[in-house]
């Protein structure tokens, strides 16, 4: 690259370097970053913006917290891997911390979130199998309409995103589809002897942030319970603090048997991810039945150690629900036309544009990003506003004059 460059030439430079050189499978808002921190990000322009998509809810506690970042630098100039074939000095440590943290006896370290999620089909078929009894091959797991979980040919086989499913086929079967926020549709379900469990999203995010009823989670879990299949709650993107409590499943005061963390476990830094659940379901899994290269590599683990104490230390949980009152509250008094629906829990939020241009929702975004504020839209019409749980009441009033600012522009 040229040291003669001007600002627009240099966003355009990388923005060519990955259409020339990278799969087209994103769509990304034209904007080159080049640095973060705190609740901001900056372009190869030095224009500085709000986050407010937090690279899906991953960088919950900010863009290169300097407390993760210590671990991280400390721990890379130490270890970084060793394989499962050895033990080392920081997974034990890990793992007493995690567990003890969510009150499980065990957990399973992964890397990527989609990686948590097959782990868990595993260990709920394989529970199914060695401790309900179903008879082998008949293992069935309920899951939800309009669910995300990943993108892996396992997850993507109980799809309903023609996105994601168009030309990918054949599929893996055993997975049966009921409506989410359908506690009766649940209930038949669940009928059936041979379902291991039921895989839920307490907050549908990449269907546009949809909020379950009161109460759907705790009756879905007493629904579990009482035909013996397991409650496995994906809570990649809605726990650790976004809805404004540690999980969004306790809400509720409901406890998964089998818990799925990703994203913000790392604070953004590493891909990590993490399955939780008590000995007679871990332990249903032997060595050699599953595993990772890279899980609970030494690095990941001391980085998820400092993750999730400063979630704790630095009271993320009851600033996001408080800044996520505050929020909604504003956008409520935003006077416009194109804003159909608000809804959301703590920091993780949506709204639904009304509007006879099916861009809109794409337009919106791009108003917002020259006002200072990046967001995307989900299916079409949905946009996505999730900012790092440290926002202040300050920044937070910003944020909605911007957005009012945008909505005028389209």
């Amino acid at each position: 690259m040229s040291a003669t460059m001007n600002f627009n030439e240099t966003a355009n430079y990388y923005i060519t370097l990955e259409e020339k050189y990278g799969a087209h499978n994103y769509n990304p808002v034209p904007v080159v970053l080049k640095r973060g921190e705190g609740v901001f990000v900056w372009d190869v322009e030095n224009k500085r913006y709000y986050d407010f998509l937090s690279a899906y809810s991953a960088v919950n506690q900010g863009h290169c917290h300097p407390g993760i970042v210590r671990a991280l630098v400390e721990q890379a100039s130490r270890l970084t891997l060793t394989s499962r074939a050895f033990y080392n000095d920081v997974l034990g440590e890990y793992e007493k911390f995690i567990t003890g943290y969510f009150d499980y006896d065990k957990v399973l370290p992964m890397n990527t979130g989609v990686e948590a999620v097959e782990t868990a089909l595993k260990l709920c078929r394989r529970w199914g199998y060695a401790v309900k009894g179903i008879p082998e091959n008949k293992a069935k797991i309920i899951v939800c309409a309009n669910n995300f979980h990943g993108r892996t040919l396992g997850v993507i086989s109980f799809s309903t995103d023609l996105h994601s499913t168009r030309q990918f086929g054949p599929f893996l079967p055993g997975f049966k589809t009921i409506p989410y926020n359908d506690l009766s549709s649940l209930a038949l379900a669940l009928e059936d002897k041979d379902v291991a469990g039921f895989l839920v999203e307490p907050i549908q995010g990449e269907a546009g942030v949809v909020v379950p009823d009161d109460g759907y989670l705790k009756k879905a879990k007493q629904l579990c319970e009482a035909q013996n299949a397991l409650f496995v709650a994906d809570e990649i993107q809605t726990g650790l603090c976004r809805t404004g409590k540690l999980l969004c499943c306790d809400h509720e005061g409901v406890k998964p048997d089998v818990l799925l963390l990703g994203k913000a476990l790392s604070g953004g830094t590493l891909p990590v991810s993490a399955v939780l659940a008590n000995d007679e379901i871990m332990l249903t899994i032997q060595p050699g039945e599953h595993g990772s290269t890279y899980g609970g590599n030494p690095l990941a683990c001391r980085v998820a150690i400092e993750a999730l104490s400063v979630l704790r230390e630095e009271k993320m949980a009851e600033n996001a629900q408080k800044m996520g009152d505050l929020f909604r509250s504003g956008l409520k008094k935003i006077n416009s036309p194109y804003i159909q629906t608000i809804r959301g829990k703590g920091l993780l939020n949506a709204i639904i544009i009304q509007h006879k241009n099916t861009d809109a929702a794409w337009n919106l975004c791009l108003e917002l990003k020259d006002h200072g504020l990046l967001a995307k839209p989900t299916h079409g019409d949905k946009i996505r506003l999730a900012p790092p749980l440290i926002i202040t009441e300050a920044q937070i009033k910003e944020s909605v004059d911007i957005i009012e600012k945008s909505l005028a522009g389209i």
